[in-house]
């Protein structure tokens, strides 16, 4: 009855950088590289937030620097 059981696949890892919520009561934190601005606030208590590094899953983010992209959408009148 062993045949069932599959073995589990090491998901590798890296020291990742983050953003983590300064507030105390918060547990919020967020990928650098997924992050929308250069200094973002927490999207959980909108605290600000402190750069630091974690330890995480290898997570590739093909859109590039998203801090580069345009904000909002342009309007043109025809």
């Amino acid at each position: 009855m062993n045949y069932r059981k599959k073995t589990l696949e090491e998901i590798p890892q890296e020291l990742t950088s983050i953003w983590s919520c300064t507030s105390d009561g918060c547990n919020g934190w967020m990928r650098d590289n997924f992050a929308f601005d250069y200094t973002p606030v927490c999207p959980l208590c909108s605290a600000s937030m402190e750069k630091g590094t974690k330890m995480l899953p290898l997570l590739v983010n093909n859109n590039g620097n998203i801090k580069d992209l345009k904000k909002g959408v342009n309007i043109q009148n025809s």
